[in-house]
């Protein structure tokens, strides 16, 4: 049991991140399923209510954050969600590394695409419609693909992480 909860997270991760590279959207049922297993396995691993009052209180603050960067369109809807349930695994203690692992991936992310769409999209690689649209000087950045692998990059380091492979 303990294995499968260990794999909720990164499986989620995946998810997003592949998710958002093909149709640049994330889905609000995979952002739910991943604030609702974090509910699960903190009651499974018995998270004190301290601890757990402090990782919602996290996800609310990058919440409120991430729709403030929304409204000013900065990011997408499903980065902002995707965001605030990440840090809802991660706690206070790990949300700053996971937003500089998000700044510092999403930028070279952001600078591999820009790159990209100087190339020409051979008529081979026209055919699949992801990356045409990753091609597309008019389309956005997939940065839930950043967001994704920082919270993999930070999260063996949760105590939620600890408390499963322990």
């Amino acid at each position: 049991m303990s294995t499968i909860a260990l794999l909720l997270f990164p499986a989620a991760m995946a998810l997003a991140a592949s998710s958002d590279l093909l149709t640049m959207r994330i889905s609000n049922k995979l952002v739910l399923f991943l604030v609702a297993s974090f509910f699960v396995v903190a009651i499974t691993i018995n998270l004190p209510l301290q601890q757990f009052a402090l990782h919602v209180a996290c996800a609310l603050v990058v919440l409120a954050a991430g729709f403030a960067l929304f409204a000013l369109r900065v990011i997408g809807g499903g980065d902002a969600k995707l965001a605030a349930a990440t840090t809802l695994w991660l706690g206070f203690g790990l949300t700053l590394p996971y937003l500089v692992y998000a700044a510092l991936l999403g930028g070279v992310l952001t600078l591999a695409i820009l790159v990209l769409r100087r190339l020409p999209l051979t008529p081979f690689l026209a055919r699949y419609r992801w990356l045409e649209r990753l091609h597309d000087r008019k389309s956005g950045v997939p940065y839930g693909i950043a967001l994704a692998m920082a919270g993999m990059l930070t999260y063996s380091n949760s105590i939620i992480f600890e408390r499963l492979a322990a």
